[in-house]
């Protein structure tokens, strides 16, 4: 590794690394923990100018009136959440995220191989002010829907004796997230599990010591497994949370509906990314055999 080009990207290894410029991987620390927990935050991946373009671009989508001219649509729209999906056609700043250098090689690591856009969310939430503060009063993080998107089984599998995932996400935080900033909650480990979800879910419920909630400075990104359990929390603090969020798939595998890129943003778009948002590789699928 060539020392001169090393970056501190994440706490469990601090650095990712880069072979002659070009190879950037999880350091052995990373991908352990990746592999045991299902996810792995890497700190200080984006800089301040990228942070403040991508939030910067958030707020002034969130102020559109009329969200469907720019393809995006609601998941929630009310006084104290604005959640959308499809955000990547809308300015530069998101497309450049969704096609990060320095996160694309990491995904396509846990992926096992050649890597699409799957889908782009951005979430900007506050305190629900009609959250009752009794329901939190005796508990360290209030999960609003635990969930997945794949499962362990058939959307996972093992080569190289490392953990990989057909469907990836990187979450970017665009604020810093304290213990009462509405932080994602997981539960580690669930990515391995084949138990129920809801049995998962349930006994986590009842031990808070099996739930983690992240804590993150603005410019970190969480990666993780979308067969690990894990939900957005309730925000208790005065802070406003946002976050931008990319999906990862095999190019074979569709994107989540409602991402469907328009043919005439994919002609706008640099040769060298068209595959990766568009996901025109298709079955051309190629498995890494080092990931």
């Amino acid at each position: 590794m060539d020392s001169r080009r090393s970056q501190d990207t994440s706490s469990p290894g601090r650095k990712a690394e880069r072979v002659a410029g070009e190879n950037i991987r999880l350091t052995p620390a990373q991908r352990l923990h990746f592999d045991v927990y299902g996810y792995v935050l890497l700190e200080n991946v984006l800089t301040t100018d990228e942070v403040t373009r991508m939030k910067q671009a958030l707020y002034r989508l969130k102020a559109e009136p009329d969200l469907d001219a720019h393809r995006v649509y609601v998941n929630k729209q009310a006084e104290h959440m604005f959640h959308v999906g499809h955000v990547v056609e809308y300015d530069p700043a998101l497309l450049d995220y969704a096609s990060h250098p320095r996160l694309i090689p990491l995904v396509k690591e846990i992926v096992g191989g050649a890597i699409r856009l799957e889908e782009t969310e951005a979430i900007i939430n506050r305190r629900d002010p009609l959250l009752d503060p009794s329901t939190y009063e005796h508990r360290r993080t209030l999960p609003t829907g635990f969930h997945t998107g794949t499962r362990y089984g058939w959307g996972t599998y093992m080569a190289n004796h490392h953990f990989h995932c057909l469907f990836v996400k990187t979450l970017a935080y665009l604020t810093d997230v304290g213990p009462d900033d509405g932080g994602t909650a997981v539960i580690p480990g669930s990515h391995r599990l084949g138990w129920n979800e809801r049995d998962i879910i349930d006994a986590a419920l009842t031990d808070e010591r099996l739930i983690h909630q992240v804590e993150a400075k603005a410019g970190s990104v969480l990666l993780f497994a979308e067969s690990l359990v894990h939900s957005t929390t309730a925000v208790r603090s005065d802070r406003e949370r946002v976050v931008l969020i990319s999906g990862y798939t095999p190019p074979m595998m569709r994107e989540w509906p409602g991402n469907e890129i328009s043919p005439a943003f994919v002609a706008t778009l640099p040769e060298e990314i068209r595959p990766l948002i568009s996901g025109s590789e298709s079955w051309h699928w190629r498995h890494e055999a080092n990931a």
